[in-house]
């Protein structure tokens, strides 16, 4: 209902402001402990908490994964260098509800095929965001993203999907970034989905390290990742964190 998605689209505009704030500050030297202390602070002075501090166990406000790691990277001691992408997804909860959103910088200046790879990844959520509509199914959206960023030459993560999102940060149904058209869930007014492409230069094998979280690609090759939470309407997408 309408006062639900009120609230969603609140928690969206605090983690979209969180990255937009942080954006300066993603320069060679600031290590990733840093941003993570910066970002709770902003959430919390809006009246809203980090979404992902203590759900699973997650120690941190921000996930920080840096060019070879995918998603879940833990901040850390780790000064951020030249020439580095790294991928920052936040989480908030305000009054009860989830705003989730990822974008991926460089710093300082990048190497082409890493700057190709940031804007491959971008279109495809957009694309994925567009077939988001009532009438589709979930395997429109991971068919359009799939055929776009393979078409490019890159990879496509299959391990890790997007989600629901409302009360929980993680609900169904599962949104894959690949598929079948016409496969899946039909989409009918009220949903409300996270769709987060997760895109790799090279391979779409992924691992996770020691520490049990950060998830890498198997080529150590780059990965780049950008998220939007959004509601569909009846007659249009309404995207939530932007």
């Amino acid at each position: 209902n309408n006062s639900e998605i009120e609230k969603l689209y609140c928690a969206g505009q605090i983690v979209k402001e969180t990255l937009l704030m942080l954006e300066e500050f993603i320069v060679p030297g600031v290590t990733t402990l840093d941003l993570d202390k910066m970002a709770e602070e902003f959430i919390r002075s809006k009246n809203s908490e980090p979404g992902f501090k203590g759900l699973y166990g997650f120690p941190f406000t921000l996930c920080t994964s840096i060019d070879e790691e995918v998603v879940h990277g833990m901040p850390s001691s780790r000064k951020l260098q030249e020439g580095e992408i790294i991928g920052i997804d936040v989480g908030s909860i305000y009054e009860g509800y989830y705003g989730d959103h990822a974008k991926t910088f460089s710093v300082g200046t990048v190497s082409n095929s890493k700057k190709e790879l940031l804007q491959v990844t971008k279109d495809s959520l957009y694309l994925g965001i567009k077939e988001a509509k009532v009438g589709n199914t979930i395997g429109d959206i991971g068919f359009a993203i799939q055929q776009f960023a393979e078409k490019k030459g890159f990879g496509v993560v299959k391990d890790l999907v997007g989600h629901g999102i409302g009360k929980k940060l993680h609900e169904e149904p599962q949104v894959p970034n690949f598929g079948l058209k016409g496969s899946g869930p039909k989409i009918e007014a009220g949903l409300c989905l996270a769709i987060e492409p997760m895109i790799n230069i090279g391979t779409d094998e992924v691992y996770t390290k020691d520490d049990d979280w950060t998830i890498c690609t198997k080529d150590n090759k780059p990965s780049a990742h950008f998220e939007h939470s959004i509601a569909i309407m009846e007659n249009e997408i309404k995207i939530l964190s932007e």
